[in-house]
């Protein structure tokens, strides 16, 4: 039976519960979100004369959460209007819809009683044949389903998502005892495909995977600071992203997660895995036990590991935890010699080497550290999973790590990992000296662009499931590149399709890039079907490389800078205007040029995530690189008759001005960055280079043709600059914007007017290019400009000058 998701039923609307409604309103499916009915009224409700029997009262508790969740930031849904799809009631009045839903998700909290007594309930109602699952975190599978009928059983199974459920990637399944292998299969695969998840198998053990593996690490991390004499900003830094972790690294993550949360997995642990030979490491020391009792668990109470204070000069300032002390004071800036080897390595894979064989107090950390997590991993197989890649997915998936733990190893070499861990008293596990007895000495393998993992009871590498509808440039690169330079890779994806990987720092668009882009271009109209411009970094691109442009500037090379922005309009030009389909695919990311880059494209596919938009305003430019023209001209396309075109275009302009950045794919649609029956939308990252390649495909099998240059772009001319000039007048003049903002918003204007024409006009896109690259030119040269782009490059964040 080919099983389909259109309705789903979430029981219980607290934090998580609420955000996996959302997430399921996300992808498009009907959503009904339960919670109980409150016992008395509160005080708005009394003087208002209502009663408990008042619908708005007995929904009070799963409106109020869900209006909790949609106002919090980041915010759970894609779209505001997405939040349409999910329909609230109560366990008394509308449990008996769940009939006519294809899955139940119970989401209550974490006590055994609650959650049967919840399960009995949706026995009652619920049609055999529909999926049951529980967010549980922990609780045996064996205690929930008791007593529950054999359709209940067989479709039943844990469903464990990792919060926020919109942005942690994390999606556990484990199948109850009598669960239909079906069932679980089809739970996996949705996971990857419809949820955008990775979709771990896991066991019915305490904490799962991502969990069990987190929690050691962090307990480990715990006893570690003491023993070592190491402070609370020495770990953050050994443990962010010079080792491919989130900025937040170790203890500014569990004061944003709440102590308690963890305090209660580690706690779950220790009780329940009493043969877990890192038993006493579960166990809670002293300066945590003492922070719960002050209820110091992070943000949630104001303090934690971390604490912000406003200081005498009314300045914020960060103070850390002394854990010798247990007082506050002012962070200090961590610095270790092994770090600073490490700045030059931008693969985080070349960098483990180094680390393990620092000198100093960093090196030992990460010998002792990497040591106690190898021996950790190697021993939870086959307790936890049968498969050592499952263990790496959940990690990098639910806990945001570049590298999984078996993934570091190898990057180590799996001998030095077990003389790390012979020097800390700990042995390898037989299946690990059995394995480089065997000639086997990695745990990992590439072969003809798919993964292999080391599968244990065959001893030998095998290919890791569920590849297929992936491309992994990392496994394609080193065969399949037909050209690169400093900043890019061209890869043949296969059948046909080229594809431009960025690989500058951060992926900023330089010189070289742009060079790649157009050497990309030439080889598909030569010999291939079609180019799709994708990576796989953490962003898209941040956008043209301003350092470059300030550099220039800066020593009034104009000529030189001119020729730049033109190469810069002029590629992005052919990436529309080329013999062969174009496609972008941005993720997270994708400001400024990459932005620019994707409007002209022939089709954008792309990541749900991906954070869009023109942000030159904040250094103090405007889109130079052809995306003033491509606003002015998508303005002149949305023009309706009957509709007031000055209004229309004034969104496009404020588009601009106001340096909007969706914050998901789908609020680009409403700003004009991404155009509605032409670009598309994929939840998992993981799919969207195949899919792009997919689309370019179908573009030219379906006879894709060069279209010619547009010469019929409606601009209104004095009328539109008229209105545009008189508002930023009246802004400077209210001190919304600074003169400086004025003289940039006015050159904008007079670009997206068309100019100072003296009535509407049909004109050519090499008109706009050249009104735009003449106003970039000349703000580069106002000091101002300078002042901002200087202050971007030091700190990241734009200057208000």
């Amino acid at each position: 039976m080919t099983r389909r998701i259109k309705k789903v039923a979430v029981i219980g609307s607290g934090i998580m519960g609420s955000g996996i409604a959302c997430h399921f309103a996300n992808i498009g499916a009907e959503v009904l979100l339960l919670d109980i009915v409150p016992r008395e009224l509160n005080d708005k409700e009394t003087a208002k004369g209502l009663t408990l029997e008042d619908k708005v009262v007995r929904n009070r508790m799963v409106n109020d959460n869900l209006t909790a969740a949609l106002k919090s930031k980041p915010s759970p849904i894609y779209h505001k209007k997405f939040a349409n799809r999910i329909t609230t009631g109560n366990l008394e009045d509308d449990i008996a819809k769940i009939k006519d839903v294809d899955w139940i998700i119970e989401v209550v909290v974490e006590r055994l009683d609650i959650k049967r007594i919840v399960f009995e309930q949706v026995e009652k109602h619920r049609t055999p044949g529909t999926l049951i699952t529980s967010n549980t975190s922990g609780i045996p599978i064996k205690f929930m389903n008791k007593g529950r009928s054999e359709d209940f059983r067989k479709h039943f199974a844990v469903t464990h998502f990792f919060n926020p459920p919109r942005y942690l990637k994390l999606f556990e399944v484990i199948p109850g005892p009598d669960c239909d292998p079906a069932v679980t299969d089809f739970l996996m695969g949705y996971g990857e495909k419809f949820l955008g998840k990775t979709s771990v198998l896991a066991k019915d053990t305490p904490a799962f995977i991502g969990n069990r593996i987190g929690i050691f690490g962090i307990q480990s991390l715990f006893h570690q600071v003491k023993d070592m004499g190491l402070t609370v900003e020495e770990v953050d830094k050994l443990t962010g992203p010079v080792i491919g972790r989130p900025k937040s690294a170790t203890f500014r993550t569990v004061d944003v997660v709440g102590l308690d949360t963890l305090v209660h997995v580690a706690n779950g642990i220790y009780e329940n895995c009493p043969d877990d030979e890192a038993h006493d490491l579960f166990k809670l020391p002293d300066f945590i036990n003492h922070m719960m009792e002050n209820k110091w668990l992070g943000s949630k109470t104001k303090q934690g590991f971390y604490k912000k204070v406003v200081g005498e000069n009314g300045k914020k300032q960060f103070l850390s935890l002394d854990l010798d002390t247990l007082e506050y004071t002012p962070s200090q800036k961590a610095k270790f010699t092994t770090l600073e080897m490490t700045k030059t390595i931008d693969n985080v894979l070349e960098r483990f080497p180094v680390l393990v064989n620092g000198k100093d107090k960093a090196g030992e950390f990460y010998r002792k550290n990497f040591a106690s997590m190898f021996a950790y991993v190697q021993n939870r197989i086959p307790e936890i999973s049968d498969e050592l890649y499952r263990i790496d997915d959940a990690m990098k998936a639910g806990f945001g790590w570049e590298n999984g733990p078996f993934e570091i190893w190898d990057a180590v070499g799996v001998e030095k990992g077990v003389e790390l861990m012979k020097a800390e008293g700990k042995e390898p596990a037989a299946w690990v000296t059995e394995m480089l007895a065997n000639g086997n000495t990695s745990f990992y393998t590439v072969e003809d662009g798919a993964t292999h993992y080391y599968d244990i009871p065959a001893k030998k590498q095998v290919k890791k499931p569920g590849q297929d509808a992936f491309i992994i440039l990392d496994n394609i690169r080193d065969t399949k590149t037909v050209w690169k330079n400093s900043g890019v890779n061209i890869e043949d994806l296969g059948d046909g399709i080229l594809n431009v990987e960025f690989r500058s720092k951060m992926n900023t668009i330089g010189g070289d890039v742009l060079a790649g882009i157009n050497k990309g271009i030439d080889l598909a109209e030569k010999d291939f079907q079609g180019l799709v411009v994708g990576n796989q970094g953490a962003n898209f691109s941040v956008g043209a490389n301003i350092g470059m442009i300030f550099m220039l500037a800066a020593e009034q090379e104009y000529d030189e800078l001119n020729m730049a922005v033109k190469y810069f309009q002029d590629t992005m030009m052919r990436m529309r205007y080329s013999s062969i389909p174009t496609i972008s695919a941005p993720h997270g990311m994708a400001l400024g040029g990459a932005c620019e880059l994707s409007m002209h494209a022939d089709k954008v596919v792309a990541a749900a995530e991906t954070y869009i938009g023109l942000v030159e305003f904040g250094v103090g430019v405007i889109p130079g690189g052809a995306g003033s023209k491509e606003m002015a001209l998508r303005a002149s396309d949305t023009f309706r008759k009957g509709d007031v075109e000055l209004n229309v275009l004034q969104e496009y302009f404020l588009t601009i001005g106001m340096a909007k950045v969706a914050t998901s794919a789908y609020e680009a649609f409403d700003m004009g960055v991404l155009q509605k029956g032409k670009d598309v939308v994929v939840v998992n990252k993981d799919r969207q280079i195949a899919e792009a390649k997919k689309h370019a495909l179908l573009m030219a099998e379906a006879g894709y043709t060069q279209p010619p240059q547009r010469k019929d772009v409606k601009v209104l001319g004095k009328q539109a600059l008229g209105m545009f000039l008189v508002g930023t007048d009246s802004m400077e003049a209210s001190h919304y914007i600074s003169e400086h903002d004025k003289k940039i918003a006015n050159k904008l204007a007079y670009v997206m007017a068309g100019g100072d024409l003296s009535e509407p006009t049909l004109v050519s896109e090499r008109y706009l290019l050249d009104l735009e690259r003449e106003a970039f030119m000349s703000l580069c040269t106002e000091r101002k400009t300078l002042e901002r782009i200087q202050h971007m490059l030091k700190t990241g964040k734009p200057l208000r000058n």
